[in-house]
């Protein structure tokens, strides 16, 4: 039975999808649900699985932009078929150890093998051939030599060629006096194209300032430090700073609502939910899944949720449902080593928090000089609706909340306001 496998809708603006890579060559047997191909939309990269058990027949180029529901490949899950694919595999196992049941025996010498040009040319291309030592255990174990081996290897695949291709060991080394000028070209994907058509978009279209302040990790990586092990054995997961950021920016957006908002057309739109959205860095492009209604999650479901998102966005499993709807953004430069940066928003949102790495520093305790461990905070957001007294508070709770993380418990007071009630 021929079964067509055609490019599902990734979401409903998306009408045309880019096949980035095959997973398996024409003509392979590929298994129920297996991954074949990874397609590259505006914004995201999905995987495409086979329907059926079969041999798979592509129509479609890597590279090539196609329309949602096109046909782009077809499973032949003829049974007869399986079974052939299954009867190759096995003859192919049976012709490697077949030295293994014979081993004692003195194989005739073939009429060929006397021919000392052919011999030594045998020898030569052997010697070419490298051997990992857990391979060579395996072959003196079962009796085989590399003849035997090669022999049994009944066809060479395009990822042989590219491993060996990009194998350093093999490629030529330039000489001292050799300079290369070679430049490498490579398309830009659906996604890296939507994602510097956005950018331009936010400079263009917004009026975007950023301002800073810093934040002292002492008591927050404290208070990690102590409870990490407890956490994980009752939770099953690392206790990670990123929750407690995002429940500290949900109280703050609480008090400053209008560096949750967003303009449309000639309004402003504030939501009273907070779905903030946490950047992840994937190869194929930076995105955004979203932590939604942070305001009612405790950092335990933070920490969950965001460990579970970061996992499908690099694992190519994140859907486009996943990734919109956001009303502001927490992404990390920190990461990298980034000190200190101006991020960009992710429109139509008009405020993103920029973390960074923590470094010690001095700074003044009480009048006296104390070496902290520091992180700065920038804050950008699009002026036009969100003025320097939100934005600069903003920041300031956040700072507040998380040098005394005990706060994050009592929406921003302290134990001695909640005790007064004030």
């Amino acid at each position: 039975m021929i079964l067509e496998i055609k490019i599902p809708s990734p979401g409903e603006s998306i009408t045309e999808v880019e096949i980035g890579k095959w997973l398996v060559e024409d003509g392979a047997f590929v298994n129920n649900g297996q991954e074949i191909a990874e397609i590259e939309s505006d914004k995201a990269t999905l995987s495409l699985t086979a329907s059926a058990a079969g041999k798979v027949k592509i129509f479609i180029k890597e590279g090539e932009r196609i329309a949602v529901g096109t046909v782009v490949c077809e499973v032949d899950s003829d049974e007869t078929i399986q079974r052939a694919e299954s009867g190759s595999i096995l003859l192919n196992r049976e012709a490697i150890h077949e030295p293994e049941t014979s081993k004692q025996k003195t194989p005739e010498p073939s009429p060929s093998l006397n021919k000392q040009p052919e011999k030594e040319r045998s020898k030569t291309e052997n010697k070419l051939v490298k051997v990992t030592p857990a391979a060579k255990a395996v072959m003196e174990e079962s009796g085989l030599s590399m003849e035997d081996v090669l022999n049994g290897l009944h066809r060479i695949t395009r990822k042989d060629v590219e491993s060996v291709l990009t194998t350093p060991t093999v490629l030529p080394l330039l000489s001292a006096t050799e300079k290369n000028r070679d430049i490498d070209r490579t398309p830009m994907s659906p996604l890296r194209r939507k994602l510097s058509q956005r950018l331009v978009a936010v400079k263009n279209e917004t009026a975007m300032l950023t301002t800073f302040n810093e934040l002292d990790m002492s008591q927050l990586m404290e208070l990690r430090k102590k409870y990490q092990q407890p956490f994980i054995e009752k939770y099953g997961i690392k206790l990670g700073f990123m929750s407690f950021f995002t429940k500290a920016v949900s109280i703050a957006l609480a008090k400053h609502p209008a560096v949750n908002s967003l303009i449309d057309g000639e309004d402003i739109l504030t939501p009273r939910y907070h779905d903030i959205g946490i950047a992840v860095t994937t190869p194929k492009g930076l995105m955004v899944p979203i932590v939604r209604n942070a305001e009612t999650k405790s950092i335990e479901a933070i920490e969950r949720e965001i460990k579970e998102l970061a996992e499908k966005a690099r694992d190519k499993k994140l859907t486009v449902q996943e990734m919109t709807g956001g009303t502001f953004t927490i992404t990390n430069g920190g990461v990298f080593g980034s000190l200190m940066s101006t991020p960009i928003l992710n429109p139509p949102q008009s405020a993103i928090l920029g973390m960074h790495a923590i470094k010690d520093r001095p700074i003044a305790v009480n009048g006296k000089v104390e070496i902290r461990p520091m992180m700065y905070l920038a804050l950008s957001y699009d002026h036009r609706i969100i003025d320097g007294k939100d934005s600069v508070g903003f920041l300031v709770k956040i700072k507040e909340l998380l040098e005394d993380p005990s706060k994050l418990l009592f929406e921003g007071k302290s134990q001695e306001e909640v005790l007064l009630g004030l």
